[in-house]
């Protein structure tokens, strides 16, 4: 399977009381490490939005191991855990500096049009997305 790199700095402005990441931090992260295997992928989701196309939250599941802290390295893997040409589980890893897991997450969704929210076939509106998809559960790439 491809697996996509994402490196973020850890912003003060993202840290609690307590000075680590507030949770919902990881949300955002989660959606720079899609966005970033869109992207090695050759696609650009913007484009997609252009054509009214959207793809909403189904479900997020996430496993909190181990903090991150301001003026730290957050490490994010982004891959595609499950794809069945209509809806698509992305799973994620994010490691601290020292390489530690600090979450295991997944996010579930699916493309949809934006007027009235009606699911829409991947596969055959965008075949080019569609086989990408494909090919990157089969392939390995760090």
């Amino acid at each position: 399977m491809l697996v996509s790199t994402k490196e973020i700095e850890v912003r003060y402005a993202e840290t609690d009381q307590m000075g680590v990441v507030y949770h919902a931090n990881y949300l955002v992260w989660m959606e720079v490490g899609r966005t970033k295997l869109i992207q090695d992928l050759g696609f650009n989701y913007a484009e997609m939005e252009k054509d009214g196309i959207i793809s909403p939250v189904l479900d997020i599941q996430i496993s909190y191991k181990k903090p991150l802290r301001y003026g730290e390295i957050a490490y994010v893997h982004t891959w595609i855990e499950e794809y069945d040409g209509l809806r698509v589980t992305y799973g994620y890893e994010i490691f601290t500096n020292d390489r530690e897991l600090a979450i295991t997450a997944t996010s579930k969704h699916v493309c949809v049009k934006k007027e009235n929210f009606r699911p829409i076939s991947v596969r055959k509106l965008y075949p080019d997305w569609h086989h990408a998809y494909e090919k990157a559960k089969k392939q390995q790439f760090i």
